[in-house]
């Protein structure tokens, strides 16, 4: 019995060690993050702007920052967690932009295992089965009124 309960688990191992490690990488939609509930803790006086959107020139131009977020995944679709780790990112960044004396971020991107995906619509999250991350990269600056 003992020797047929080892040779069942050994069996189930791969299946148990795929499923742990489920890395997907998949693009979401930045306006249903931001309508999301837990948006509200996003500051509306630093503006953002994604990937190529217009802007003003900038008064003052105070670097290019990266702010990676991970979020308990378990139990969440992998858009829910991606919001999560997304809205992060970018209290991150706008905290960074206010220390900075700065009222914007720029140039948002996605970089996921060290590729950049740049869009006005869109972000990249991987999500796995127990963590969802997100990782931004934006130019913190002083627009003009």
């Amino acid at each position: 019995m003992k020797k047929l309960l080892t040779i069942g688990l050994i069996a189930l191992l791969p299946i148990a060690t795929t499923a742990i490690a489920r890395d997907s990488v998949a693009p979401h939609k930045i306006e249903q993050a931001l309508n999301n509930p837990q948006s509200r803790g996003l500051d509306k006086s630093i503006t953002l702007y994604f990937g190529n959107k217009k802007h003003s020139k900038p008064q003052k131009v105070f670097g290019e920052f990266q702010a990676k977020k991970k979020t308990n995944a378990f139990n969440k679709t992998d858009e829910e967690a991606c919001q999560i780790a997304f809205l992060s990112a970018l209290i991150s960044l706008q905290d960074r932009a206010r220390k900075m004396g700065g009222n914007a971020v720029v140039d948002i991107k996605s970089i996921y295992n060290r590729k950049e995906f740049v869009s006005d619509t869109e972000y990249e999250c991987g999500a796995g089965a127990f963590v969802a991350g997100s990782t931004l990269m934006g130019t913190v600056v002083k627009l003009g009124d």
